[in-house]
């Protein structure tokens, strides 16, 4: 009976030990974060909560995606792009952490339906967007990473 008890608590050490190895007891994580406003403090704030996540978590236990369409392709928007679409909040601050933030593997999906009918050229007036990362719709590709167990966030 002591020995039973011991292996049990055994058992106990190492799965507590193993959750808080885990990036401080997260686990891996699927997440799909939203951006469709044009608001600069508000894209800066979600890349931010971007990076806080990634901190917390860490980036080996997470995949994740960012969908970006209607007025949320302005964070990608260079601010000399020619374009009928105001805005360009790709500032070099901006893009110095998108950069950071695709370099821990993070992921960028852009909406085809916001670049064609906003006029917008994705390789020469959006920042480090390859045809790779054009998806045909932003909200039906939210609803698919959704249906795949992604947790989908509003920052």
């Amino acid at each position: 009976m002591r020995s039973l008890r011991l292996f049990g608590m055994v058992i106990a050490a190492l799965a507590a030990l193993s959750f808080s190895a885990v990036a401080g007891g997260y686990g891996k994580q699927k997440v799909v974060y939203h951006i469709n406003y044009d608001n600069p403090k508000a894209q800066a704030g979600a890349l931010r909560n971007i990076q806080n996540h990634i901190n917390a978590v860490g980036k080996d236990n997470l995949d994740l995606k960012v969908v970006l369409h209607g007025k949320g392709l302005t964070l990608l928007l260079e601010p000399t792009a020619k374009t009928k679409f105001p805005g360009g909040n790709a500032t070099d601050t901006i893009t110095a952490k998108i950069a950071g933030l695709k370099d821990q593997g993070i992921n960028f999906h852009v909406c085809a339906n916001t670049v064609r009918g906003k006029k917008v050229d994705y390789e020469n007036d959006l920042y480090d967007v390859s045809k790779g990362d054009i998806v045909p719709s932003g909200v039906a590709e939210l609803a698919k990473l959704q249906a795949q167990g992604y947790m989908y966030i509003k920052p």
